[in-house]
């Protein structure tokens, strides 16, 4: 579950039924995309299985691809709020690896919830593999998350910090998550396997790209 900044507002009723109908556009829309191949499914059948309307379909979003954004930018607001909730004691590097863990491993009361958010985007990421417009999501997503990595890893870093150092990391951490979801969702291994999970192989891929980056915890 993803937590609100301390001090920030809480959305209105109208911002909360807004992205609960994202949600649920998104929910089915990876469902039929895993279950049919995106080339097999159209906007009206996500809109027919999600209960609305086309035109509020597009008053959501602009294309079919385009629905399954709110899906995979929930699982990044998780990684990005447990990294910047790590206690002072850990080092950058320990940091990303407890986030890693974190929003990769079906855990606690959600641990349900994650597991199906895991194989929906296992689903939808072995359907992208022979979709352009689908994986165009998938890869303009990592981009996104790669640029709301550099200032959470600001903060957690000392002032004199190399901004290219805080570039690296931020890409090396991305690229890290980005090919660990990739292998995973080829194979047939479960979300909380200790070996070929999605989190185990996030924090093999997070200590082989980020071993000679250098960002000093604050």
């Amino acid at each position: 579950m993803t937590t609100r900044p301390e001090g920030a507002a809480r959305p209105s009723l109208t911002e909360r039924r807004k992205a609960e109908t994202e949600r649920e556009i998104a929910r089915h829309a990876a469902e039929l995309f895993s279950a049919h191949g995106a080339a097999r499914v159209t906007a009206e059948g996500i809109a027919q299985a999600a209960g609305v309307s086309l035109r509020t379909f597009y008053r959501y979003f602009r294309t079919k691809e385009e629905a399954v954004t709110p899906l995979l930018t929930g699982g990044v607001r998780q990684w990005l709020a447990e990294l910047a909730a790590a206690p002072a004691e850990l080092s950058v590097a320990e940091a990303l690896e407890r986030a890693v863990r974190g929003a990769l491993t079906p855990q606690g009361p959600h641990a349900g919830l994650q597991a199906e958010a895991l194989e929906s985007t296992r689903g939808l990421l072995r359907a992208a593999g022979g979709d352009p417009a689908l994986r165009s999501v998938w890869l303009r997503v990592h981009a996104e998350t790669e640029e709301a990595l550099v200032p959470v890893l600001g903060q957690l870093s000392r002032e004199d910090t190399d901004p290219l150092e805080l570039r690296l990391a931020a890409a090396a951490a991305n690229a890290a998550m980005r090919i660990a979801m990739e292998t995973w969702a080829a194979g047939e291994a479960g979300p909380d396997d200790p070996e070929r999970g999605p989190a185990a192989l996030a924090v093999r891929c997070l200590r082989g790209l980020t071993a000679g980056v250098r960002t000093p915890r604050a």
